[in-house]
């Protein structure tokens, strides 16, 4: 059963304006490219993955690249619970496993980490099988992949701007290209001493900058 037109909005104002339906959309795949894992993806997701979950359906996690926090996770809405994390493997079985996932009907929402470059009969094969899928699935891979078609009707790029904040550009989706880069303000996850620790190393080259442009004196 297909279920395009149905959408899960991401909860930020600017980013569903420019979001075909207002929303991340159901029965296709959202492609995130990546600056750097990290950059806080699961913060931008962290509100249409709530909304899943608390339909009743699993979140399923392929290949995350690094081990997940479960009280940051709680922080966003998100009970270990919910979760089943599919750890790393080969690429080939990987793919297959995220295959047979999207066609089960199992899972509510779909995350997998995957590689830059991935040969296009691959990708064509995960939308056919995303449009059987009844929730959101969103592959995420690194910024090279822009470089590479891909039949993923909706593709963004991701770059941290700030320890919460996140720059974000649309570089395809159903209508017209959005060419300018929204800026959203992210859910802080960190722990005070954390977030000094974060500021410290853009502080130093604020100073620096200061230092620089200011006039001699004799």
């Amino acid at each position: 059963m297909r279920s395009g037109g149905v959408v899960w909005p991401s909860r930020y104002a600017a980013l569903d304006a420019q979001l075909p339906g207002g929303g991340w959309p159901q029965g296709a795949l959202s492609e995130l490219l990546l600056a750097q894992t990290g950059v806080g993806e699961l913060r931008l997701l962290a509100p249409a993955l709530a909304a899943v979950a608390a339909s009743g359906k699993l979140l399923m996690l392929f290949h995350p690249p690094a081990l997940l926090s479960g009280q940051a996770l709680a922080q966003l809405g998100l009970a270990a619970h919910h979760l089943l994390i599919i750890p790393g493997r080969a690429a080939s079985d990987l793919l297959w496993a995220l295959e047979q996932t999207l066609k089960s009907g199992h899972a509510g929402a779909v995350l997998a980490w995957l590689p830059e470059r991935l040969h296009g009969d691959a990708l064509r094969r995960l939308q056919l099988a995303a449009s059987l899928h009844a929730g959101p699935a969103f592959l995420l891979r690194g910024w090279a992949a822009q470089q590479h078609p891909s039949p993923a009707p909706l593709r963004l790029s991701l770059s941290a701007s700030g320890p919460d904040g996140l720059a974000v550009q649309v570089l395809k989706r159903r209508g017209p290209r959005h060419g300018e880069t929204l800026l959203l303000d992210l859910p802080p996850v960190l722990l005070p001493q954390q977030r000094v620790r974060a500021l410290a190393p853009r502080r130093v080259a604020m100073d620096a900058m200061r230092s620089d442009s200011a006039p001699a004196t004799a």
